[in-house]
C-alpha cells in the first residue's frame, strides 16, 4: 500500500487543463519536491490534494483511502496539512492564539489545544514570541508561524508551498533546517519551491511538471540534468 498516490489526476477550468493526467507516489518519510515554471500547475496540485478544488478526473489515495471528494476539514483531520504561498495569519491575534486555533483540529479542549500550540512553537523556535501580535512579525517569522500553524493540526503529510519565498539567504538556511527537523519528527513532506538550491539540498526525489503534465521524476541531480526540464525553464535556445 502506497502512503500517498495521485492517479491520473486532472483539473479543468473551462477549456483549460491546469493539471492533465498527472500521476505520482510519495513514500512515507521522504521529502518530495514538486517543481516547474510559473503557471505549470504546482499550487493547483496542492489544491486538489487538500480538497480545495474538486478533481475533474482521476483519484487521490492517502494511506490506502480515497480522499478526493472529501471536504477540506476532513482531509486535514485524516492527517494532511498545508501552508500557503501568501501567508495570512490572524493578524489581530497573538502568535500563540494563531497556533492554538489550528490545534483545535484534534481537540475541543482549550487547555489541550494551548499546550499543543506551545509545544509546536518551541519546536519552530517561536516560543519566545508567543505573545507577539501576528501583524508585527517579520516575513521570516510569519513563514515560520505558517509552518507552526500547519504542524498544530498534527499532520502525517505536510504540503509546503513556497515557504522560502522572500527570505534572506540566512533565513532560507534556517528554513531548510526546520523542514529537515519536521521530516525527522515523522512527517512526510511534499514541497513546492522555486529556489533550486533549497530543493536540491532538501529533497529525496523531485518531479517537474509543465502545463500540468509530468516532464521528469527522479533523484534531484537526474531531474536537474534532464533536457526537457532545462528547456521548460530556460527555453530551447
Amino acid at each position: 500500500m502506497s502512503f500517498f498516490e495521485a492517479i491520473d489526476i486532472t483539473k479543468h477550468f473551462g477549456g483549460l487543463a491546469a493539471v492533465n493526467d498527472l500521476g505520482f507516489e510519495v513514500r512515507q518519510g521522504e521529502i518530495f519536491g514538486l517543481i516547474g515554471p510559473n503557471g505549470s500547475g504546482k499550487t493547483t496540485v496542492f489544491n486538489l490534494i487538500n480538497g480545495y478544488y474538486p478533481l475533474t478526473g482521476g483519484n487521490i489515495l492517502f494511506e490506502g483511502r480515497q480522499i478526493n471528494g472529501l471536504p477540506t476539514w476532513k482531509i486535514c483531520k485524516l492527517g494532511i496539512g498545508r501552508t500557503f504561498q501568501v501567508v495570512k495569519p490572524l493578524r489581530r491575534m497573538t502568535v500563540l492564539e494563531n497556533v492554538t486555533a489550528s490545534a483545535f483540529n484534534h481537540t475541543g479542549d482549550l487547555k489541550v489545544a494551548k499546550a499543543k500550540a506551545e509545544e509546536v512553537l518551541d519546536f519552530c523556535r517561536l516560543g519566545h514570541k508567543k505573545d507577539f501580535l501576528a501583524s508585527g512579525l517579520t516575513i521570516g517569522d510569519r513563514k515560520r508561524l505558517e509552518i507552526a500553524r500547519s504542524l498544530a493540526t498534527s499532520p502525517k503529510l505536510l504540503l509546503l508551498d513556497e515557504t522560502m519565498a522572500g527570505l534572506t539567504p540566512q533565513e532560507q538556511g534556517e528554513g531548510v533546517e526546520l523542514i529537515r527537523k519536521v521530516r525527522d519528527s515523522g512527517v512526510t513532506i511534499i514541497i513546492v519551491e522555486h529556489i533550486m538550491r533549497v530543493i536540491m539540498n532538501l529533497c529525496d526525489r523531485i518531479m517537474c511538471i509543465s502545463y500540468g503534465m509530468k516532464l521528469a521524476e527522479g533523484l534531484p541531480e537526474e531531474v536537474a540534468n534532464n533536457q526537457d526540464v532545462v528547456e521548460a525553464y530556460l527555453g530551447k535556445e
